[in-house]
């Protein structure tokens, strides 16, 4: 189970104002960012586990991720800007993760065979590519899962993961082609 399953109360047990006063966007009010969390937490989640390959860590960076959001109170127009803020969040925080445990490739095989066999798959293609698409960089992961799973654009992909649009495309080329020599090399490609 994860976070986004989780109610929210505690998240609203401070003193301090979740909307700040002025300006022209909306103030984030409780049931607002409830329905915001309630739409974003699962595709986030979901970003943050293919990135960590561990579902306590999505779990763990999901919740630092929706805390910062309060913590920050932007105030943001829209539901877009407002899930641009929350991926480029997430991504620094799952960066900074990987800096911090300073984790090998290797361990990251593990762990997402772990959780592979925790959801007691059967299908073996579907292991080999979690094996395989963990042994990319972070970066390159975070690319081809953005692009690819939640169809994000490229101009969004770049605001999520802090280099310019046009960067992306040459990046996401590079993952790309990354994972293609890996799949060939692991007899997967068609």
């Amino acid at each position: 189970m994860f976070a986004a399953d989780m109610t929210l109360p505690a998240l609203f047990a401070t003193s301090e104002p979740l909307a700040r006063t002025g300006g022209s966007p909306k103030p984030m009010d409780e049931a607002r960012f409830e329905a915001f969390y309630r739409r974003t937490a699962g595709s986030l989640w979901s970003y943050l586990f293919r990135l960590t390959g561990n579902e306590s860590t999505a779990d763990d960076l999901l919740q630092k991720t929706f805390f910062r959001y309060l913590r920050a109170n932007p105030t943001l127009a829209s539901d877009e800007h407002m899930r641009r803020w929350i991926f480029r969040t997430a991504t620094n925080l799952a960066l900074d993760y990987f800096r911090e445990t300073k984790r090998e490739r290797t361990k990251i095989a593990e762990q997402i065979s772990e959780a592979v066999s925790m959801f007691e798959t059967r299908d073996t293609l579907r292991h080999d590519m979690m094996k395989i698409f963990s042994e990319l960089k972070p970066r390159e992961r975070a690319l081809l899962w953005l692009a690819h799973v939640e169809e994000v654009d490229h101009e969004d992909i770049g605001v999520a993961l802090g280099v310019k649009a046009k960067s992306v495309k040459v990046l996401l080329f590079r993952a790309r082609k990354r994972l293609g020599e890996l799949l060939t090399k692991k007899g997967l490609a068609p």
